[in-house]
């Protein structure tokens, strides 16, 4: 099995918020430098030691990095753009640069090659009953019933290889009707949402909290065919940004949200707002052991659960928003 290492550099203050965020993600392994460990290790009075290794005296002076190991397969573009996701969103948080530079490098292979070898796992994929999602660069038969998605790997998340975006798409499959409102928070690539309008949605808001992402987006949702009028795209944070909460509006029929668990958790109070009396949400990106913490938080805020999918350590779910006030 081939593998990508990818390196993080952050500093010791941003260890935790890093490492938290990739368990968010899944990642659950990872190799952490920090000088501040073999500085307290040099002071150690008690340390029983005469000899440092010149490598190991290297440590004194480096960058604080989190290291990581993703299998090399047609998941891990994916994956890596969710942790380059997560990464500018924790930037996007951290004003007076405690966490470090969050960067990300790959060690071993040229990103450019990479980013072309791994083209020959990115083949044409149904997903639901619905949907065939393609790259430009891949051509599908004649007679093809299927709605066709086209997106390239870009620099957001969202190419409908990971297993998060799988459950979230066939999820959404069930709830589009036609002519429905449909808001994606969390949008990346827009895939969720320019789904949504393939399937039948009459209009679609996208957000997320990176602006490249946005304008990927928009990009993509053209390149699709997707009217300008029919589709929004815009950049901010809604646990925050007042401003950009009004400005999406509500009223919506369909609400998905494909994020980690913490982030679906910090907006688990702000969905119903967006929704209609008997509206959709669709949310993914939760990993297995945060499943029923997740649930039971947005149920609380008003919803009933319809339906919950998995698959290997992923977990999607359905809901309806029933608002308690109006029965």
């Amino acid at each position: 099995m081939d593998w990508i290492e990818v390196d993080i550099y952050t500093t010791t203050d941003g260890i935790e918020a890093v490492t938290g965020r990739l368990l968010g993600l899944g990642i659950d392994g990872f190799v952490i430098k920090d000088a501040k460990d073999f500085e307290d290790f040099l002071n150690d009075k008690d340390g029983n030691w005469d000899y440092i290794d010149d490598d190991l005296m290297g440590l004194k002076n480096c960058e604080t990095t989190v290291t990581v190991y993703l299998e090399n397969n047609a998941g891990s573009p994916e994956l890596l753009n969710a942790v380059r996701a997560e990464l500018n969103s924790l930037r996007l948080t951290d004003s007076d640069g405690t966490f470090g530079r969050l960067e990300t490098e790959l060690k071993n292979i040229r990103e450019e090659d990479w980013a072309n070898n791994w083209k020959q796992y990115f083949k044409p994929l149904c997903v639901g009953e619905k949907l065939l999602i393609k790259p430009s660069w891949e051509s599908v038969s004649e007679g093809e019933t299927r709605k066709i998605l086209e997106i390239d790997p870009a620099a957001s998340f969202g190419t409908g290889q990971h297993n998060t975006t799988q459950l979230c798409l066939e999820l959404l499959e069930k709830n589009i009707s036609d002519g429905c409102r449909l808001l994606d928070l969390g949008c990346g690539s827009g895939i969720l949402s320019i789904a949504g309008m393939l399937l039948g949605a009459g209009y679609a808001c996208a957000v997320d909290i990176d602006e490249n992402s946005v304008r990927i987006a928009a990009e993509n949702a053209e390149a699709n065919g997707i009217p300008k009028q029919s589709y929004k795209a815009l950049a901010g944070n809604i646990v925050t940004d007042t401003e950009l909460v009004q400005s999406i509006s509500s009223g919506y029929d369909v609400v998905c949200a494909n994020i980690v668990a913490d982030v679906l958790l910090a907006m688990s109070g702000l969905f119903a707002g967006f929704l209609k009396q008997d509206g959709k949400l669709v949310i993914s990106g939760i990993i297995e052991p945060r499943k029923d913490e997740v649930l039971e938080a947005v149920k609380a805020n008003g919803f009933e659960l319809c339906e919950v999918r998995q698959k290997d350590d992923w977990v999607a779910a359905s809901f309806v928003y029933k608002d308690r006030e109006k029965g």
